[in-house]
């Protein structure tokens, strides 16, 4: 899926090339920002390492994924600076105890509820990433163009802007499809023109969203009269996995106001109605 905002395999070197190195470069999540200088300032002139920091927020937003951990050692490290390392097994065990360097941890999640509270309530720093607006997206199309010399106008900019879902990873992903498109057409500049060409070969529409979106809504509006329906009931239906649903695409439709969640289930907006040009009957909110 190309507007995913999980990360893919070709993904890895892109943000390494795209991946901005100091606080000038980085576009957006101006709150956090300004959060994070002032903690590093005040460290700094207290001549000390910055508390334990943790970011959390949906995929692609600027955060580096944070896998499973080894809790139990994390604990003695991050708050008293000591790493417990167990040398053989049985009774004959012993515990070696290693005094670390002051160190901060940075970490990132793109579920902050999947981290036990131990572990949580030993960072002293916990920010929200959000989406972006449109056009810090364009910034950073902008910046990536040069990176990837493919010259971009600023038609062409907002256009992969608008289908970006809000979020730089998919941004930069569209990025690269269009200068493809681009190229084979022989043209020097990436216009508007040839972003919509492009995205209309890709399936992908204004908003960003690609015929899986569209199935889903599609689903619940067709086949579940607009629902409330069950995600599981969702996913039998589109023969997705509930999981896919979850954390690929429902959480964008959420965004936009396509979707509600309600205790009984999904339901689609009079909004989604719109969008795929379905007739909407507002008699039916009266049901719900």
């Amino acid at each position: 899926m190309i507007t995913s905002s999980n990360e893919q395999i070709d993904d890895t070197k892109l943000d390494i090339t795209l991946r901005p190195q100091n606080f000038g470069e980085y576009f957006g999540q101006e709150k956090t920002k300004k959060n994070l200088r002032i903690l590093i300032d005040a460290a700094k002139k207290r001549k000390e390492p910055i508390e334990h920091v943790l970011l959390y927020g949906p995929a692609g937003l600027g955060k580096t994924t944070l896998d499973k951990l080894i809790e139990e050692v994390l604990y003695p490290a991050m708050e008293d600076f000591k790493l417990d390392i167990i040398i053989g097994k049985g009774p004959s065990a012993k515990t070696l105890q290693l005094d670390l360097p002051r160190f901060t941890l940075i970490g990132a999640t793109t579920r902050l509820g999947a981290i036990s509270s131990p572990l949580r309530n030993r960072f002293g720093v916990i920010n929200r990433l959000d989406f972006y607006e449109n056009d810090e997206i364009e910034s950073i199309v902008h910046r990536s163009s040069k990176i990837l010399s493919a010259p971009i106008d600023s038609a062409g900019a907002k256009t992969v802007s608008q289908s970006s879902r809000r979020t730089p990873r998919v941004a930069n992903r569209l990025l690269k499809r269009v200068r493809d498109f681009t190229q084979v057409n022989d043209s020097d500049t990436i216009t508007e023109e040839l972003c919509r060409a492009a995205f209309a070969n890709l399936e992908i529409d204004e908003l960003g969203l690609e015929p899986t979106d569209r199935q889903i809504l599609r689903t619940i509006i067709e086949k579940f009269n607009g629902g409330p329906v069950g995600i599981s009931t969702i996913a039998a239906a589109t023969s997705e996995e509930i999981e896919t649903i979850e954390d690929v695409y429902e959480p964008f439709l959420l965004q936009i106001g396509f979707l509600t969640r309600t205790p009984r289930g999904r339901v689609a907006t009079e909004a989604a109605y719109k969008h795929l040009g379905i007739k909407y009957d507002k008699e039916q909110d009266k049901l719900f």
